[in-house]
């Protein structure tokens, strides 16, 4: 993300994690109209709002605009959790991910619209009794996005160092998803958006640096960050919600010099829209600060009663 439509040198801290936070949902909400849909079926940059062109099919109807997903709920009980304990806590933040899926808690309005294979298998289990460690699978297929797509808040929260960051965010994924490349690139998304938190004029390869020389220690994560990971390859992707295609369509979508340009790069990629709208969403809203989103999505953004008072928890112990 090297140069950009603005003055990025003004923007203090505070605003970049105002940014973060609210760039994730707004992300999240512009691309759920859109979500399944192939990049040749979106519409064109000017026509991706919250609201879509009239005649566009659009996902799910029923939601009003301006609507976060599963995502930005599961990163609010995140950051939820981390703010009331002061510490990634298992156990609460795994009961609150089961207030989310059964009671709607964080959901605008309640309302559960939408929940990946894997989170909803790992809350069942949740739900009757399993420990946080024994809930999210280990198989190789067990690779979606969905703990990627929450953990952000971990990362704009986070007072520790890069080793015990990468650690919790390796413990915040295997709750629902744990195999560890999943884990993998929570950690690699974590460090990238704290890079950028700090103004590192390479905040991806400098974020991939240290998470090496952490992974030294670690040879399984080693692997996977190697092999399949594969951090040193040009940004691209097809948007799916494969974890790592995932990653890297964020990375895509965050060579746009814009919040805006960002977030609706994101969009254009299609299919998960909403996910990797969020993840790329949450990283140019740091980059780019709260005062570059757009006035329109700010406005626009449904659930502020449920933000503010985190957000200004988040900012009080910056």
């Amino acid at each position: 993300m090297e140069g950009s439509d603005t003055d990025q040198s003004t923007i203090d801290r505070r605003q970049r994690l105002q940014g973060g936070l609210l760039g994730m949902l707004v992300g999240d909400a512009l691309g759920v109209p859109y979500e399944f849909k192939s990049s040749e079926r979106i519409p064109s940059y000017h026509q991706i709002e919250f609201e879509p062109p009239a005649g566009f099919l659009r996902s799910y109807p029923e939601v009003p605009p301006g609507t976060w997903s599963d995502d930005g709920a599961q990163a609010l009980c995140l950051l939820e959790s981390l703010l009331a304990h002061g510490e990634l806590n298992l156990i609460d933040f795994s009961q609150r991910l089961q207030n989310w899926y059964f009671e709607g808690h964080m959901a605008v309005g309640k309302h559960v619209f939408d929940v990946g294979i894997q989170t909803r298998e790992a809350i069942v289990k949740l739900s009757k009794n399993y420990f946080p460690e024994e809930s999210g699978r280990r198989d190789e297929y067990a690779n979606g996005n969905g703990s990627l797509m929450r953990v952000l808040p971990l990362a704009l929260w986070h007072q520790g160092d890069d080793r015990q960051l990468v650690a919790d965010a390796h413990e915040q994924s295997i709750v629902t998803h744990a195999h560890p490349r999943a884990m993998v690139c929570c950690a690699l998304y974590c460090l990238w958006a704290r890079r950028v938190l700090e103004r590192c004029p390479t905040p991806w390869e400098a974020a991939v640096a240290a998470l090496r020389e952490l992974y030294r220690e670690l040879p399984v994560h080693k692997e996977q960050l190697e092999e399949h990971v594969r951090p040193d390859s040009r940004p691209g992707g097809n948007g799916t919600g494969y974890v790592v295609d995932s990653l890297h369509s964020a990375r895509l979508a965050c060579e746009e010099t814009s919040f805006e340009k960002v977030v609706k790069r994101a969009v254009q990629i299609g299919n998960d829209t909403d996910t990797t709208a969020c993840v790329a969403g949450g990283i140019a809203g740091i980059q780019y600060g709260i005062q570059q989103i757009p006035r329109r999505f700010l406005e626009g953004l449904r659930g502020q009663e449920l933000v503010a008072p985190l957000l200004d928890k988040l900012l009080s112990g910056s």
